[in-house]
């Protein structure tokens, strides 16, 4: 018996659907798109308004001479307004941009150890919520308040000085010395800022399982063990928001500064965001102004590229 093979017949695909069909989801598709950009106009427009257009206009300043208000006299400058901020003689990049590195870096050392104490503290205490609020009181009052009550706490008959002379220690001119001035800025700033860090880290922490402190208990790791090999890592992401954000904001800072010392004494506390703002309303120079700016954002992304950097490759580590 000899076995015939048929030849199969290959399936054949579904005809495709008629072509009023494909424009009619074609144009339901458009409509969707249309409807959706329409309710992005306000936000885009917002977008465009206070954010694209003066960081287009302050290009143009950047490289232009410009005395302000008069729009017909922006003269073209080249890059000249950089080169003024880096000639010999500027005080831009010694003090004024050292003060602001100094400054940002101070205030990530203190806020971030701070915050990490009391948001350890705080998640094991009871009545968590009035806690919260002491804590979180500073990031609801106005700089200018926390700026002021600081530097009457710092004059030389204020409580900071008071609590000195009770342990014996001579008097300190906190705000008025140049070695000690920027110093104690900073300190205010970490202390303003802990609510928020602090906010941010009890919320790292309550999202780590109990189950692996329970283990590490069992296996007879201390609290210190526990929380340097597991607690740390774990609150890795945490962190890197946390010491990220305080950069930032110590980098931008302006009011405080402004309240305590005007960028005194002489130039022991001037910074960045304060020396622009001199450089463009007091003296009228909004070209190096804005050039200035575009330095300080250059060193913002560096600064945050390189701690995202250091925390991925900590991560790898790990």
């Amino acid at each position: 018996m000899v076995n015939v093979l048929t030849p199969r017949t290959p399936e054949r695909l579904p005809a495709p659907g008629p072509a009023p069909a494909r424009d009619g989801r074609r144009r339901a598709r458009r409509r969707q798109t249309a409807v959706a950009y329409l309710f992005l106009a306000p936000a885009l427009l917002f977008f465009a308004v206070f954010l694209v257009l003066p960081l287009g206009f302050a290009l143009l300043l950047s490289v232009s001479h410009w005395t302000g208000f008069d729009l017909g006299a922006v003269e073209p400058a080249g890059l000249d307004n950089f080169g003024a901020l880096f000639a010999d003689g500027s005080t831009f990049l010694v003090p004024v941009l050292t003060n602001t590195l100094l400054f940002a870096l101070g205030t990530v050392v203190l806020a971030v150890t701070g915050s990490v104490l009391v948001a350890t503290c705080v998640d094991r205490l009871r009545f968590q919520g009035l806690w919260r609020t002491l804590y979180f009181l500073p990031i609801v009052t106005t700089v200018v308040a926390v700026g002021n009550v600081w530097k009457y706490m710092y004059e030389p008959g204020g409580l900071a000085n008071g609590v000195l002379n009770a342990l014996g220690i001579g008097s300190v001119a906190f705000l008025q010395d140049p070695d000690t001035a920027l110093a104690s800025v900073v300190v205010v700033q970490a202390w303003a800022s802990l609510g928020s860090a602090i906010l941010v880290l009890t919320a790292g922490l309550k999202s780590i399982p109990a189950s692996y402190h329970e283990a590490a208990a069992l296996d007879g790791a201390g609290p210190g063990t526990v929380f340097r090999r597991i607690t740390l890592p774990l609150l890795r992401p945490s962190l890197l928001f946390v010491c990220v954000t305080q950069f930032l904001t110590g980098l931008q800072s302006f009011a405080l500064i402004t309240v305590m010392t005007r960028g005194g004494p002489g130039d022991a506390t001037d910074v960045a965001a304060l020396e622009m703002y001199r450089r463009a309303f007091d003296y009228g120079d909004w070209g190096t102004a804005s050039a200035a700016a575009f330095v300080l954002f250059a060193v913002v992304l560096l600064v945050t590229l390189a701690q995202l950097w250091i925390f991925r490759r900590a991560g790898e580590d790990a």
